[in-house]
């Protein structure tokens, strides 16, 4: 067997993962679980995760037990990384976005997942960026 797909996942991927964990990036996060793919994560992602679930619109929905399991189980599975060094030259259309893509060559990773069409609308991105749906496909051999 060949060594599993290594991937920065985008926020909100790992956002939709825990608030529907049956749906299809929760299902990602599964795969990920049993080998099929290998989350790249920095400190930064975590620290971004983290707020982005501290917000009042998240804190309705999840309990502060399931976010740090949440959190807990990404740290256990995924290969942290060193955060990338700034960008020079503006990437994306928005900057914010910049850093997952310095985060994923800088980590020499296999490719991106996200659901930003800011990420998906480059054209020949390097290293590629797939939305859930087809990196799903990917890793099922589809």
């Amino acid at each position: 067997m060949s060594d599993p797909l290594r991937v920065v996942a985008d926020v909100n991927v790992l956002v939709s993962a825990i608030r529907t964990p049956t749906g299809l990036c929760g299902r990602l996060i599964d795969e990920a679980l049993t080998g099929r793919w290998l989350p790249v994560i920095s400190g930064q992602r975590i620290e971004e995760l983290e707020d982005v679930l501290a917000r009042p619109a998240f804190r309705n929905l999840l309990s502060d037990e399931e976010i740090a399991r949440f959190v807990l189980g990404l740290r256990a599975v995924a290969e942290l990384v060193d955060d990338p060094p700034p960008i020079e030259k503006q990437l994306t259309r928005d900057p914010g976005d910049d850093y997952l893509v310095a985060l994923a060559r800088e980590a020499h990773a296999d490719g991106l997942i996200s659901g930003d069409r800011d990420l998906l609308d480059l054209i020949d991105p390097d290293p590629p960026i797939w939305t859930p749906s087809i990196f799903m496909t990917m890793i099922r051999g589809g």
